[in-house]
C-alpha cells in the first residue's frame, strides 16, 4: 500500500507538468467499492459536468482502494475525496478534510441521502435465519474500512453480544461488493454483508435473482423500502482535501448543489442531486460504540468499574448520579452541537451567496424577493431591505430595453414559477436603483421544497455589458478590415481602371476638337456636331459611371441597410473588371433571373464579396489556354426565400488539401496573396444570415455559392 502511495506521490509532478498551462487539472479520489470500470463509467460524467460549469479547471476522477484512500489524501494527491463516511470520519480527524455536500443516491427509483447495511445468505440454508444464527459461520464482507459492506453489521451483531471476529468461523474480505454477492450465491461462504442497494442494483442489472438470497434481521421502514438488516447512516460526502481552496470549494459545491436532477452526470452515478452536507453523528456513535479508529482507546465506564472501585453501599447512588450526569452533559452537547451545525450552515450557505461574482436572487410564488446576495446589491445598487418582500419584476424587470413596458405575464421568472421549466434568457436588460438600465443573462430555476413541490425559483444574472462592448469592437475591427481589403484591391486594379477611365477620355478630347474644326471652318453642318456633342456626352457619362463605381467601393460602409437588386451589384463589378477581364483573355457569361427578390444588405460590402469571388476565379484561370477561359455568373431565387448566386470559372480546381480552410484566414493558394479576401467574404455573408461554400466542378474548374435571404416587399 505505502510503495503505491509513494510512486503516486512521486509521479504527481510529471503528470502535473504535462498539462495545458491554461486549465489546472483538478483530482476527484473516489472510493472504487465496485471495481476501477465501474467507477469511472459512473463518476467520469461528474467530473466532465463540474469541467465544463467551473472555467479553467479540469476534473479528473482517481479511483482508489480502501487502502489507498488515506495516503493519497495524506500526500495531496487529490483535491477532493468522495468516499464512505466511516473513511470520512476517520479523515476529518487524521487530515482535516471538509465536507462540502452528500451525495442523494438514487436506490430503487427514489433519492436517498441515508443508506445502511444488509446481512443475507442463501434461500436454501434453513439454519440461517436471526443473528444468533450466524455464530460459527464462514462471513464474507468487503473491507475492514467498508461502513456499509462490515462495520454496520458489525454494529448490529455487537448488539446481539456477537462477535464477527472471535464467533464466527471465518471471516473474509472479498473488496467489492459484487465478489461478495456472487460467493454467497455460489456458496463459498455462509454469509455475506454488502451496502443497501447493492443487491437490486445486480438483480436489475440481470447479474443474480432476488429470490435466491434470505435477508437476516430484516428491517422495515415506509420511508425506505430497499432490503436492509442495520440502522440508516448519511449518504457519502464529497470533500475538500486541506490544501485545496476554498474559493475552489465554494465553486464547486455551487455547481453539484445546482445540478439539475436527472442530470445525465446524475444518471450515470445512479444519483439524483446532491445536497447540502448533512450531520455524520451516527457515524461517530457507531465508531465509538466498536471502538474504532478514531475512537480505538477510548474506554468506557461500566458497572463492574464501580463495583470494583467503590464500596456496595455507594454503588447504586452514584451510579445513578454518573447516569444523570452523564445524560444531561450529553444532552447539552447534542443540544449545542446541533446549534453550531445550524449555524454552520448557515454561514456557509451565506457564504457560498456572497462568494459568488454573479447576482443570485430567491423568488416565491407572488413574484416577491426571499434573499439576494452581496453581488446583487453591488452590481444593482438595491439594498438587502430594497428587495426583500418586495416584487421582484416590478424593481429589476419592468421595462424593456426599447422603453417600452415589460408584462409581468411575459416575465420569464413568472413562467418557471407557474410551469416549473427552468429558463436561460441570453440577452435582456435589469435596471438599477439609479434609473439606469445595463445589459443581462439570467436563468431562472425553479426551487423544490422536501415534497418536490416547486416554492418559488432562483434567479442568477450577469452583467454582460463589457461582453457587449467587446462584440462590438470586434464588429468595428472586422468593417476596419474589410475596408483595408478594399483598398489594396483597388491599389492592385489602379492600372487597369486608369485604361478603363482614359479611354472615354480620350474620345472625349479627340471629339471635342472635332467639333472645333467644324465650327471655325463655318461649314454649316449642324447635325453633324450635334452628333459629335452626343458622343461626347455618352463617353463623359461612361467616364462618371466608372468613377462612382469605385468611390462606392472604396468608401467606409455605413451602417445603415439597403434594399439592393443582386443583378445590378453584379454589373456594377463587371464594369470595375472591364480592363482585367479583356488582358486576362476571360470571357464573361451573365445568366440572372430578373425575377429574384431584393436582399436588405449593405451595399458596399456584397460590391466586395463579388469582386473578390470574381478576380480569383480570373486569376486561377491565368494557366488555362485563352479560348478555354470562362466566367460563368448566374444568380436564382432559393425555393425558401433566399438568392442565390453562383461564380464558376474553368481554372484547374482546387486542392482537397485546401479546400476545408479555404475560408480559414491566411489560407492562399496564391504566390503572393495574403488569405484574407475569402475568409472576409465569410464573415461578410454569415453577418448578414446568408452562408458561403465552394464546390468542386466535374472536369476541372471551381464553383463558388453564396445565398443571401430575401426581404418580403
Amino acid at each position: 500500500m505505502w510503495r503505491r502511495a509513494l510512486l503516486l506521490f512521486l509521479l504527481l509532478p510529471l503528470v502535473s507538468a504535462s498539462l495545458p498551462a491554461e486549465d489546472q487539472l483538478i483530482r476527484v479520489g473516489v472510493l472504487s467499492h465496485r471495481g476501477n470500470q465501474a467507477t469511472y463509467d459512473a463518476w467520469s460524467p461528474t467530473a466532465i459536468y463540474l469541467s465544463r460549469v467551473i472555467p479553467d479547471y479540469t476534473f479528473e476522477i482517481v479511483p482508489l482502494d480502501f487502502s489507498d484512500v488515506d495516503p493519497a489524501v495524506k500526500f495531496g494527491q487529490v483535491d477532493f475525496i468522495l468516499t464512505n463516511p466511516g473513511m470520512y470520519v476517520n479523515l476529518e480527524v487524521r487530515h482535516r478534510i471538509s465536507r462540502i455536500a452528500t451525495l442523494n443516491n438514487l436506490a430503487g427509483g427514489t433519492a436517498k441521502n441515508v443508506f445502511g447495511g444488509v446481512i443475507f445468505t442463501r434461500r436454501d440454508r434453513d439454519d440461517i435465519n436471526t443473528l444468533d444464527d450466524l455464530k460459527g459461520k464462514s462471513l464474507m464482507a468487503v473491507d475492514v474500512y467498508s461502513l456499509g459492506g462490515f462495520q454496520m453489521a458489525w454494529r448490529e451483531m455487537n448488539t446481539r453480544g456477537l462477535n464477527p471476529y472471535r464467533d464466527m468461523h471465518s471471516i473474509t474480505f472479498g473488496g467489492i461488493h459484487d465478489r461478495v454477492v456472487r460467493s454467497v450465491r455460489d456458496g463459498r461462504v455462509d454469509v455475506g454483508t454488502v451496502r443497501t442497494d447493492i443487491l437490486e442494483r445486480m438483480a436489475k442489472a440481470g447479474q443474480i435473482d432476488m429470490a435466491d438470497f434470505k435477508i437476516i434481521n430484516r428491517k422495515v421502514n415506509p420511508g425506505f423500502l430497499l432490503s436492509r438488516s442495520t440502522r440508516l447512516y448519511p449518504e457519502w460526502p464529497f470533500s475538500k482535501v486541506l490544501h485545496t481552496s476554498n474559493e475552489l470549494a465554494q465553486q464547486v459545491a455551487v455547481a453539484l448543489l445546482n445540478m439539475p436532477r436527472s442530470h445525465p452526470a446524475a444518471r450515470a452515478g445512479n444519483y439524483e442531486s446532491w445536497t447540502i452536507p448533512l450531520d455524520y453523528q451516527p457515524v461517530h456513535e457507531l465508531f465509538r460504540e466498536l471502538q474504532l479508529p478514531p475512537y480505538e482507546y477510548t474506554g468506557r465506564f461500566t458497572l463492574s468499574d464501580a463495583i470494583k472501585k467503590y464500596w456496595y453501599w455507594l454503588l447504586v447512588a452514584l451510579a445513578f448520579l454518573l447516569f444523570m450526569l452523564l445524560m444531561t452533559t450529553w444532552v447539552v452537547r447534542l443540544n449545542r452541537e446541533l446549534k453550531k451545525a445550524k449555524q454552520h450552515l448557515e454561514r456557509q450557505y451565506e457564504l457560498i451567496l456572497n462568494s459568488v461574482a454573479d447576482g443570485i436572487i430567491g423568488v416565491d410564488l407572488n413574484g416577491n424577493t426571499t434573499f439576494a446576495n452581496r453581488a446583487m446589491t453591488q452590481i444593482t445598487g438595491w439594498a438587502d431591505s430594497d428587495l426583500i418582500g418586495r416584487n421582484q419584476h416590478q424593481i429589476l424587470h419592468h421595462t424593456r430595453a426599447d422603453g417600452s413596458q415589460h408584462p409581468a405575464d411575459q416575465c420569464p421568472v413568472y413562467a418557471t414559477n407557474s410551469d416549473q421549466v427552468p429558463r436561460f434568457v441570453e440577452d435582456d436588460v435589469f435596471w438599477k436603483k439609479d434609473g439606469s438600465s445595463f445589459p443581462v443573462e439570467y436563468s431562472s430555476t425553479p426551487i423544490r421544497d422536501g415534497q418536490l413541490k416547486t416554492v418559488g425559483s432562483v434567479v442568477v444574472f450577469r452583467d454582460i455589458s463589457d461582453r457587449k462592448r467587446i462584440s462590438e469592437e470586434a464588429r468595428q475591427h472586422q468593417d476596419d478590415l474589410a475596408h483595408v481589403a478594399r483598398l489594396s484591391t483597388m491599389g492592385e486594379m489602379a492600372s487597369g481602371i486608369a485604361h478603363e477611365i482614359n479611354q472615354p477620355l480620350t474620345a472625349i478630347a479627340t471629339n471635342a476638337h472635332a467639333c472645333i474644326r467644324m465650327l471655325e471652318s463655318g461649314s454649316g453642318e449642324t447635325e453633324r456636331v450635334i452628333d459629335v456633342m452626343e458622343r461626347i456626352g455618352a463617353q463623359a457619362a461612361r467616364a462618371g459611371e466608372i468613377i462612382r463605381h469605385l468611390r462606392q467601393f472604396v468608401k467606409k460602409e455605413q451602417p445603415e441597410l439597403s434594399l439592393i437588386d443582386i443583378n445590378e451589384v453584379i454589373n456594377e463589378v463587371i464594369t470595375l473588371l472591364r480592363t482585367e477581364i479583356r488582358k486576362a483573355g476571360v470571357k464573361v457569361v451573365l445568366d440572372m433571373d430578373e425575377r429574384i427578390g431584393k436582399v436588405l444588405a449593405q451595399h458596399v460590402q456584397i460590391d466586395q464579396v463579388i469582386l473578390n469571388l470574381a478576380r480569383n476565379a480570373i486569376e486561377a484561370m491565368a494557366d488555362i489556354p485563352e479560348g478555354a477561359r470562362l466566367l460563368s455568373i448566374a444568380t436564382r431565387n432559393e425555393a425558401v426565400d433566399y438568392v442565390r448566386v453562383t461564380l464558376t470559372d474553368t481554372g484547374p480546381g482546387l486542392d482537397p488539401a485546401v479546400a476545408d480552410q479555404l475560408f480559414n484566414p491566411f489560407v492562399t493558394t496564391k504566390s503572393n496573396g495574403m488569405g484574407l479576401g475569402l475568409s472576409i467574404s465569410q464573415g461578410i455573408i454569415e453577418a448578414h444570415k446568408g452562408r458561403i461554400f465552394v464546390e468542386p466542378v466535374a472536369g476541372g474548374g471551381v464553383r463558388f455559392i453564396f445565398l443571401l435571404p430575401t426581404y418580403p416587399q
